[in-house]
């Protein structure tokens, strides 16, 4: 067996990388493993009754972070090789001994905040410097609603200290503001509430919980209601042990074939992405900017299908990226304003208020990273307007700030692999937090990245 103390640890070394205009870029590579389900799949195993296998799970800083926190709930949670792990679930979980340090992770801290609120418990939860100027009320608000008590700091901010209840009340809610994670706190309570919970969405968000979750033998489901859909929990069951395999981030695998298609000169192909439409935009809007790509069905994988995506380089045309669209894709604005750079044409994506609560203002350093190396956008209150340079025009040669924000870290990188001049990355350790393989990927995809 492989020691287990590798959960909770994450990078803090401040580390700056260079990216250069790379045309040999071309391949083949497995898709990263799914951060998002990989969050989920610790948390249900580490409710269940029984011992649990999850293989391929993303061990990134941000799950990491979140195993460590499973553990001090109760549950044991153990490495036994590369990607393969092994939860033996603890189904009333107790207070910890110390406070729950989730790092940089949103999606750990609030879903763990839900799975904690349905047991007699308190629990105070922390973040770094990032997480910690990141608002917790909106998970936190339906959380009281069920009979959770809540302290926070100044602002609605970690540190949060939240005292459980094992007789939740079942509530159905509406959420302000589109966020698959607040719908999987709530949902997460509900297995404890009495009755059916309800989460209602104008806007779908991805469902990996509700799919996932009937895996470890929760009645959760999920129903299409036009644009958007309605999730729902019956509450007071148990959950059994249950083995999954990870499949692999559409998100992450943004990133290789972004370097395909705005630096490349033969094809990139990452395989065994999830599909799910709720996690898709960002290809739709390729597809829309005139991208050559090809998308082969790869079967099914812990509820999700799957597929091999190809692109090759070409001319790709701006587009108007409407805000509908924007949940299923809201992690990916940064690399799609890369791209978008690369265009010919303008680009304009809008509904993107929510960028500006991410790990940094997503959305104001997005602009920034293409006005530092020569590209023309136009920011606004929600939107962003980008200017694009046609394939090879993008000048380069600036610095890019990332705020200690993963995706501008690697957003940023790929901009260098197809300008002119070199880039520099101010901080690239926050990339373990979500792709801790992405420079062995792109080693091997041929860029030049030192």
């Amino acid at each position: 067996m492989v020691s287990n103390d590798k959960a909770g640890v994450r990078a803090t070394a401040q580390e700056a990388r260079k990216a250069a205009k790379s045309p040999q870029i071309g391949g083949r590579c497995a898709a990263s493993p799914d951060k998002s389900i990989s969050h989920r799949a610790i948390i249900l195993a580490g409710m269940a009754n029984g011992e649990s296998k999850i293989t391929n799970l993303l061990e990134s800083d941000d799950v990491m972070a979140t195993a460590g926190a499973v553990r001090a709930l109760g549950a044991s949670v153990e490495q036994m090789g590369a990607g393969h792990w092994r939860v033996t679930g603890q189904p009333c979980w107790q207070t910890p001994s110390a406070a729950l340090d989730l790092g940089n992770s949103g999606t750990g801290v609030r879903l763990l905040m839900g799975a904690a609120a349905r047991f007699d418990l308190s629990a105070r939860f922390t973040g770094d410097a990032s997480l910690s100027s990141r608002p917790m009320e909106r998970a936190l608000a339906p959380l009281r609603l069920m009979g959770v008590t809540a302290q926070t700091a100044d602002g609605g901010r970690l540190p949060v200290t939240l005292t459980g209840s094992s007789r939740l009340k079942a509530i159905t809610y509406t959420p302000p503001i589109a966020s698959a994670q607040v719908k999987s706190a709530i949902l997460l309570a509900g297995l404890g509430a009495d009755g059916e919970t309800m989460v209602i969405e104008p806007h779908a968000t991805r469902a990996h919980t509700e799919t996932l979750a009937p895996l470890f033998g929760a009645d959760m489901d999920v129903q299409r209601d036009g644009a958007g859909q309605i999730a729902r929990v019956r509450g007071r069951q148990a959950l059994h042990a249950a083995d999954v395999h990870i499949p692999g981030d559409p998100s992450s695998a943004a990133f290789p074939l972004a370097a395909g298609l705005v630096a490349g000169s033969g094809t990139v192909t990452v395989t065994g992405i999830i599909t799910n439409p709720a996690r898709f935009g960002l290809y739709e809007v390729l597809k829309a900017m005139g991208a050559d790509m090809t998308i082969t069905p790869a079967g099914h994988c812990a509820g999700e299908a799957l597929a091999d995506i190809t692109v090759r380089p070409g001319t790709l045309k701006g587009v108007d990226v409407p805000p509908e669209i924007a949940p299923s894709m809201i992690d990916e604005y940064p690399v799609l304003s890369v791209i978008a750079a690369f265009a010919e044409g303008v680009t304009r994506m809008t509904g993107l208020a929510e960028l500006r609560a991410k790990e940094s203002d997503r959305l104001a350093a997005s602009a920034a990273l293409l006005t530092a190396n020569g590209v023309r956008v136009e920011l606004g209150e929600d939107s962003l307007t980008v200017y694009g340079m046609g394939p090879g025009g993008v000048p380069g040669g600036g610095a890019v700030k990332t705020l200690h924000d993963h995706r501008l870290a690697m957003s940023g990188l790929i901009l260098g692999l197809g300008a002119k001049e070199v880039v520099t990355v101010d901080d690239v350790a926050m990339i373990a937090t979500s792709y801790p393989g992405f420079f062995d990927d792109m080693a091997a995809l041929g860029a030049q990245i030192t």
